[in-house]
């Protein structure tokens, strides 16, 4: 799958490109699913970045972590989701040496929360580049309980903390890795508009 083209949006939304290389500087790679084919392209372009790279794998249904495994880099770590591996990449993240770079490449819900934990150890936003490869999935914050909803796909979506029927926004937060929901009948209770699917 190649790299997912979004319609231009408000500032706060983050935005994608293909993953360039820093060359051999320090370097932790973290992969989802599909994004798992543009780290691979990346080392096809320049294999220097694995020389003092650690990869973080979240196999995601994909089956490229064999391939990720045998790409060459100093440490490979693979789980079944995020959170199996978040330790240990919070861990690579707060040992990272100045001038390491970043390199993330999946779904927007890992990419959010692996550059809030980037930006938690101390690493640079310049620091961090990303690819969306995969699902066009959210990770939803509703502003009213703090709540986070993990996968959203819809737009109305149902806070998964409070029940609020919430509608999707563009606005969304680094620090948090995640978009905000807004409850959609809050002057209108009961007013709810038809679900649909989330565009790109």
């Amino acid at each position: 799958m190649t790299q997912t083209p979004f319609t231009p949006s408000i500032i706060s939304r983050p935005t994608y490109a293909q993953l360039q290389s820093n060359g051999g500087s320090p370097s932790v790679l973290l992969a989802e699913g599909a994004g798992a084919a543009a780290l691979l392209d990346l080392f096809a372009r320049d294999a220097s970045v694995l020389d003092r790279g650690q990869i973080f794998f979240v196999t995601a249904g994909s089956d490229l972590g064999p391939k990720l495994r045998g790409a060459g880099a100093r440490a490979f770590h693979q789980g079944d989701s995020y959170s199996d591996i978040q330790v240990q990449f919070q861990t690579a993240l707060n040992a990272a040496p100045m001038g390491t770079s970043v390199y993330l490449a999946g779904g927007e819900g890992v990419i959010g929360q692996a550059t809030s934990d980037a930006l938690a150890a101390g690493i640079e936003h310049d620091a961090i580049q990303a690819e969306h490869r995969g699902s066009i999935a959210r990770r939803m914050q509703c502003v009213h309980c703090k709540g986070i909803t993990e996968n959203v796909t819809t737009d109305p979506f149902t806070c998964s903390n409070c029940g609020l029927t919430l509608f999707v926004r563009d606005h969304y937060s680094r620090r948090l890795g995640a978009f905000q929901g807004v409850c959609v009948d809050a002057e209108t209770p009961g007013v709810i508009p038809e679900q649909q699917e989330i565009q790109l």
